[in-house]
């Protein structure tokens, strides 16, 4: 595993300690991290506020993204795939998509080239946190 993943698998415990769910996103370009989030949906009583979506609000505004790459700790849902197709990263690396399967093919059919690492470490701290906070967790994803 690569260190930016590792950053996003520090952004997620970040927001497990803070009392939200655990998932973490950093974007990278020219081999620097230049905005990190994680998700703090419960933190901020903010529907929105995806690890993604936060990390995205952190980097501020960049310019050109297209030499840009995410890093999350979770396959994408479809509100943050489509940031990343409005924004034209063209790379996503997810830490995996066994937990949740996400928006992989929405990415995909726009040109996003999406890597799935299938961590180990990014699956236990979800099923962790699921078997913790279950409807937490389905609130997030939207099946309550």
């Amino acid at each position: 595993m690569d260190d930016f993943m590792k950053a996003a698998i520090d952004e997620a415990r970040q927001g497990r300690k803070e009392g939200g769910i655990p998932i973490g996103s950093v974007l990278v370009r020219d081999g620097k991290i230049i905005g990190r989030g994680h998700n703090k949906r419960v933190q901020d009583g903010d529907p929105i506020t995806h690890a993604e979506i936060d990390c995205l609000r952190n980097a501020g505004r960049v310019g050109d993204y297209k030499n840009a790459v995410l890093y999350s700790t979770l396959m994408p849902c479809y509100l943050c795939a489509g940031a990343v197709v409005q924004f034209n990263i063209k790379t996503v690396y997810a830490g995996e998509n066994e937990t949740f399967s996400g928006a992989k093919e929405f990415m995909e059919s726009h040109g996003v080239n999406v890597i799935n690492i299938d961590s180990d470490e990014c699956k236990k701290m979800m099923a962790d946190f699921i078997k913790e906070n279950p409807k937490l967790w389905f609130e997030d994803i939207g099946e309550l």
